[in-house]
């Protein structure tokens, strides 16, 4: 993956009390093209129905769904890929598992420089980077910042998706700095109106 196809990566989370299908399908509607579902605590069966559900919104909308974690659901669901983080699947057992699925997109989380350039080296498609600020949904003390973000991006080549604290005022600067693209839970989760704020940040972050 050379490019991502904007600069708004959703963030499909039930932090916000939300059904992840029909969450997924206003924030398509809204004009999102690349998403993460992310059920950290949902059974294996609900979070690949759930997968399986968005996975076919996406199809129809030209727009592409990584699964968080779980090879497995992404494979099943004929998801575009999966997100992993630094205590997940090494990224060579999932390229592995993934077998003949080869073009399957595979994301890493990365909080320095030699994680970056090691998900690099080992073929990932692109990085996730951060936590970018303070708070966000883990409640983050200290941020990694933009200077931080700005040593990832001359590290590697590869898009870099910035996540962590990050709101619709923070996106301007957050890719200024290097990001190709924002991850928010957060401010989309909480806000009135969940197709008006992803079209605000959309309107954000183009070219």
């Amino acid at each position: 993956m050379t490019r991502l196809p904007s600069h708004f990566y959703a963030m499909i989370d039930p932090a916000g009390g939300h059904e992840p299908v029909s969450m997924a399908e206003t924030i398509l509607d809204a004009g999102a093209r690349i998403m993460q579902l992310r059920l950290k605590d949902a059974p294996g069966r609900e979070f690949l129905a759930a997968a399986r559900a968005i996975a076919e919104l996406c199809r129809k909308r030209g727009a592409i769904l990584i699964v968080n974690d779980r090879v497995d659901i992404a494979i099943l669901a004929d998801a575009h890929g999966v997100h992993l983080g630094q205590e997940d699947l090494p990224l060579e057992a999932a390229r592995r598992i993934a077998g003949p699925n080869e073009n399957k997109i595979i994301g890493i989380s990365t909080h320095t420089v030699e994680q970056a350039r090691a998900a690099e080296n080992g073929g990932a498609d692109y990085i996730g980077f951060g936590p970018m600020y303070s708070g966000g949904l883990k409640n983050i003390a200290t941020g990694m910042g933009l200077d931080n973000l700005r040593a990832i991006r001359a590290a590697v080549r590869i898009p870099i998706v910035a996540i962590g604290g990050i709101t619709e005022a923070r996106v301007a600067e957050t890719l200024a700095a290097g990001a190709d693209a924002v991850a928010i839970i957060t401010d989309v989760v909480n806000a009135p109106d969940i197709g008006a704020k992803v079209r605000s940040i959309l309107a954000l972050a183009r070219d």
